[in-house]
């Protein structure tokens, strides 16, 4: 029983620690529980999502090599899986209204995906041996649950500028589908290829963390990107209620853009 806590606290704890991190990213206007809770469930959906785009990809053409397993059974139906929900559960919500809200939910949906798989893998490793499970947690705390909450900031920064530059929408949607399927799949295809060519293990994994740093870095300027715009976004809505306001009464204005905090982005 007490195994059984301590592996279900190492799957679920660093999901909760990167969910705790964006939300308090999203300086301005905090999204309700209400949505963050369907984002991060729709993540879990999308694991049996996934499942059937991956039956139906081996079903058409199969191959054992690393980079069908990176990118055909891993990159590309897991991501594609994930913008789906997006789609269909977030895109048409009334509380996607800013910039910066594009990567909280994208990120929530990576981290619903990554909670499930995380407890598949760390139970299943454990079913041979409470070492194993405990040492498949550490490492999915480490590389993969941060990945999957990466690639959602990246898929997350160009669906929001597709929600609010309609002129280039289609051009920013799949950007932000191609560019996560990408970075998930050149991921994968690193960690598997190490195996696969142990003499050149060692080069292969510095490869891979120098390329893991750089998606953070990428990541936390997406994230700082869309910050800024969220905050020029609200002072441009709170302008137009203001002069609105002043057309309609001639005395000044109420708009829930005044109760932002301008000086949160500062802390």
């Amino acid at each position: 029983m007490l195994s059984s806590i301590i592996l279900l606290a190492l799957s679920v704890l660093p999901v909760i620690l990167l969910m705790v991190f964006i939300y308090r990213q999203d300086k301005y206007q905090k999204e309700p529980i209400k949505s963050l809770a369907k984002a991060f469930i729709g993540g879990m959906i999308a694991i049996p999502l996934d499942i059937l785009i991956v039956g139906f990809i081996n079903n058409i053409w199969m191959s054992n090599t690393v980079f069908y397993n990176a990118f055909w059974e891993a990159g590309i139906p897991e991501e594609f899986s994930k913008f789906i929900i997006f789609m269909v559960l977030i895109w048409w919500d009334k509380n996607f209204d800013e910039y910066m809200d594009g990567i909280v939910y994208a990120s929530f949906i990576g981290l619903g995906f990554a909670c499930v798989e995380n407890i598949m893998y760390v139970f299943g490793a454990a079913s041979e041996s409470l070492g194993s499970g405990i040492g498949t947690g550490v490492v999915r705390a480490l590389l993969s649950v941060p990945g999957h909450f990466l690639f959602g900031v990246v898929m997350g920064y160009f669906l929001a500028l597709a929600k609010f530059s309609k002129g280039k929408r289609l051009v920013y949607l799949m950007s932000g589908l191609l560019l996560a399927m990408l970075a998930h799949g050149l991921f994968d295809w690193l960690l598997m290829v190490t195996n696969v060519v142990p003499a050149l293990g060692g080069i292969i994994y510095i490869v891979f963390l120098w390329g893991d740093i750089k998606l953070w870095k990428l990541g936390l300027k997406y994230i700082n990107k869309q910050q800024e715009n969220s905050r020029q976004q609200a002072q441009e809505a709170m302008l137009a209620d203001a002069e609105y306001q002043i057309n309609q009464s001639g005395t000044g204005y109420d708009s829930e853009y005044k109760r932002i905090d301008w000086n949160a982005g500062d802390r």
